[in-house]
Order: C-alpha cells, then sequence, then structure tokens
C-alpha cells in the first residue's frame, strides 16, 4: 500500500527548539494513527508539517507523494487540518463562516451545508454568531470545514476537545466513515481509550521523535 506520508529523520526547529529531532514514521493510505504523549512531545508539530507549515530543516519528508524539503504549498489542497485555533471568524454566524471559509477554498456551498448538518450544525445553530458559541461548538465549525474539503489527508490535533458526549461519539462515526471511503487519518489525542478505539495503529512521541509504533 502506498504511503501517505513518510518522515526519515525529520527535524524542525521552532527558533532554536527542535520541536522534532529526528522523526521517523512511514503511515499508509487508509489507515488511522493516533499520535499519543504529553505535551510538548511534537505531536503537533509533527501534525503541522505534514500539513506544509512548517519549514523542515533536515531530514526527508514526503506527504501524499509531495516532497516537504522542495516544496510545501502543493500538499496543502490535499489535507485538512484541525488545530487547536479555530481560525473562525467571531463576528460571524456559523452558516457564515462555513460558506466563507467554503468560497475559499472552492468548495460548493451545498457541500459545505451539507458537512454541517453531518457534524450537528443544524437549525438556528447556523445564525448564531460563533462569539456565542461553546468550545464544542466552535469546535464542530472547524470541523465542519474539513470536512467539506474532503481531504485525502485529515490531520486533527486534539479533536474531541470540547464536545459532548454525543460530539465525540459523532466524531469517531465520522472518522471511521472517512477511512472506508479511502482517507488517511492522524490525530493526536490525550483521550486515549476513546481514540485508540477508533485507531489502527499508535505512534507515541517523546522528545521530538517517535519512540514506538504499536498496532
Amino acid at each position: 500500500m502506498a504511503a501517505a506520508i513518510d518522515f526519515r529523520d525529520v527535524v524542525v526547529l521552532l527558533g532554536r527548539f527542535p520541536a522534532l529531532a529526528g522523526a521517523t514514521a512511514n503511515v499508509c493510505e487508509g489507515e488511522v494513527v493516533l499520535l499519543r504523549g504529553p505535551n510538548g512531545v511534537g505531536k503537533t508539530t509533527f501534525l503541522r508539517t505534514c500539513a506544509g507549515l512548517n519549514a523542515i530543516t533536515s531530514g526527508s519528508a514526503e506527504v501524499l507523494g509531495h516532497d516537504l524539503t522542495a516544496d510545501r504549498n502543493n500538499v496543502r489542497r490535499h489535507v485538512g487540518l484541525l488545530g487547536h485555533r479555530t481560525h473562525l471568524y467571531d463576528e460571524l454566524t456559523v452558516g457564515d463562516n462555513v460558506r466563507f471559509w467554503a468560497s475559499t477554498l472552492g468548495i460548493a456551498e451545498s457541500d459545505a451545508m451539507a458537512a454541517a448538518d453531518r457534524v450537528g450544525l443544524t437549525g438556528r445553530l447556523l445564525d448564531v454568531e460563533v462569539q456565542r458559541l461553546s468550545a464544542g461548538q466552535r469546535r464542530r465549525t472547524a470541523l465542519a470545514v474539513v470536512v467539506a474539503r474532503r481531504p485525502r489527508l485529515w490531520l486533527l490535533d486534539e479533536p474531541h476537545a470540547g464536545l459532548d458526549h454525543e460530539g465525540r461519539d459523532n466524531l469517531d462515526e465520522l472518522l471511521r466513515q472517512a477511512a472506508d471511503a479511502g482517507a488517511t487519518i492522524v490525530f493526536a489525542s490525550h483521550e486515549l481509550d476513546r481514540a485508540e478505539s477508533v485507531a489502527d495503529r499508535v505512534l507515541e512521541f517523546s522528545g521530538g521523535r517517535i519512540e514506538r509504533d504499536d498496532p
């Protein structure tokens, strides 16, 4: 099976700090992979590097066949990143945010609104300004943009954070469906019982490196 992510001894510096300090990982297309480890060990940096947002100091890295050491831009159209920051506009409604990002990313409005419905953003909630939302509702709004993109590679940083029990169950089902449709999913989570039940593999991070690779 083709590799969706192939990192070899990758070093990424944030300032002078080696956020990745020789990380090596291989993720096949269609896999669901959990990144595990305490805060500050490189999980978020790994996700952002896969999305083409961090420059690589040394080592080699390919994502979906794109060489990140030569060109980090072209991979971005094929990935959907859900980070700690939602990049939503507080003064716009939920519906307006989803429609705005859909337009910016070249997504049909019908697909965007179907994605909003899929993550539980319906009815009057679409007309509520983002600044009035709970943390979980903000998370759902940002997730709707990722779902609407139908990315080949999903990169999710603590996707369950802030969601209620129903929202977490819905997210787990959504991840399984995306993987069954051929997407690759890599996500970081501290909710290990739930996350490990969804994942095919677990990559254990420590000190900017991947120390273990467990089924």
